[in-house]
């Protein structure tokens, strides 16, 4: 789709400049998408398809739309150049239940173009994990992969999250996402108010050879904020809520108070 020229074009200029257009490798938003019909989602693209790079049909919530609804829904996200993609949990039941073939070949039928890779609930060894990510992109997918694990008791941390960040992009995985829920509270590098944790996030990104192989599952305006303060508005963040997009776009280029302040020096 062509772009349409913008309301306040060449009367103000983003604070914070230098936002990657679209189509682009850093600077990516995934949005979570809870069980959207085709009238929001069509209203959604309308408004934000040009900040939203990745539609995450969450969990397993693609299961209940009928095969007709969901092409469709797909068909629409394409012709809007956003990709979509069913959330890591399903391709999970699919690996537990071993249809995992069967899952692959529904998914192109359908037409989705990109999968997710994770093991945030069912255990995988890393010998395993790599092989369904290699499986995944032979068959034709790009894949993000998912590090970190629902349950915060049974989370990876420090050298193991790093080292598996590193085998998923050996194993051809185009980004990785770190782990952060729907609430992202007490799990991955958030505390349980929210808050990322200072020592864990600098000990994560001293030992990261690029960041922006990273996706940080971000769904709190705080975290959004501090991620775009600490990197620029070119940060991959994911689990964004729909009707957010607008907001965090703003907050990516400072014409939110949060960010606007950072250039008034």
């Amino acid at each position: 789709m062509r772009e349409k020229k913008k309301a306040w074009a060449g009367i103000i200029d983003f604070p914070l400049a230098g936002r990657n257009s679209k189509p682009r490798e850093s600077g990516l938003t995934m949005v979570i998408d809870k069980g959207l019909g085709l009238k929001s989602t069509r209203d959604l693209l309308e408004v934000g398809s040009d900040y939203i790079d990745f539609l995450k049909l969450g969990f397993g919530t693609s299961a209940f739309y009928s095969e007709k609804f969901l092409e469709k829904k797909i068909a629409l996200a394409h012709s809007y150049n956003v990709d979509i993609y069913p959330g890591g949990t399903f391709l999970e039941v699919a690996i537990w239940q071993n249809k995992l073939d069967d899952y692959l070949a529904r998914a192109k039928e359908l037409g989705f173009t990109t999968l997710e890779v994770s093991d945030g609930t069912i255990p995988l060894d890393n010998k395993k994990r790599a092989k369904i990510i290699r499986q995944v992109v032979k068959a034709g997918f790009k894949v993000l992969t998912e590090v970190g694990k629902k349950d915060p008791g049974e989370e990876i941390e420090g050298e193991q999250r790093l080292a598996q960040i590193e085998q998923d992009l050996e194993e051809g995985a185009w980004k990785v996402i770190l782990e952060g829920r729907e609430s992202g509270k007490g799990i991955g590098i958030y505390d349980g108010n929210g808050r990322i944790k200072g020592d864990e996030f600098e000990e994560l990104l001293a030992g990261l050879r690029n960041q922006e192989v990273l996706i940080w599952e971000a769904p709190l305006k705080n975290q959004q904020q501090e991620l775009i303060l600490k990197f620029g508005p070119n940060v991959s963040l994911g689990n964004i809520q729909s009707n957010d997009i607008l907001a965090l776009e703003a907050l990516r280029v400072g014409l939110r108070g949060d960010t606007l302040k950072s250039t008034l020096k």
